[in-house]
């Protein structure tokens, strides 16, 4: 009989958590770095657009449809969404 203790058991342990750990950081790196599992953006319309409801800022707030502003000039415009 052998009095050293067994770490067969232990080793495999280790080695289990060792892959696991591997495993996890390169899934926290591939969904980190890709857009993969995300939907695709859709583009805004030019009916959608006209309709929005804009803000002025300053003393004094007025309210308009983004529509009003390219009526005698053109314009460009640029749809951000928020989060929240």
């Amino acid at each position: 009989m052998s009095s050293l203790p067994d770490f067969g058991i232990f080793t495999m342990g280790m080695w289990s958590v060792g892959l696991g750990a591997v495993g996890a950081a390169i899934t926290g790196i591939v969904l980190a770095n890709t857009d993969l599992f995300l939907p695709k953006p859709e583009k805004a319309t030019l009916d959608f657009l006209e309709g929005i409801e804009l803000k002025t800022l300053g003393s004094e707030p007025r309210k308009f449809k983004a529509g009003e502003l390219w009526q005698r000039n053109g314009a460009v415009i640029m749809a951000v969404r928020r989060p929240g």
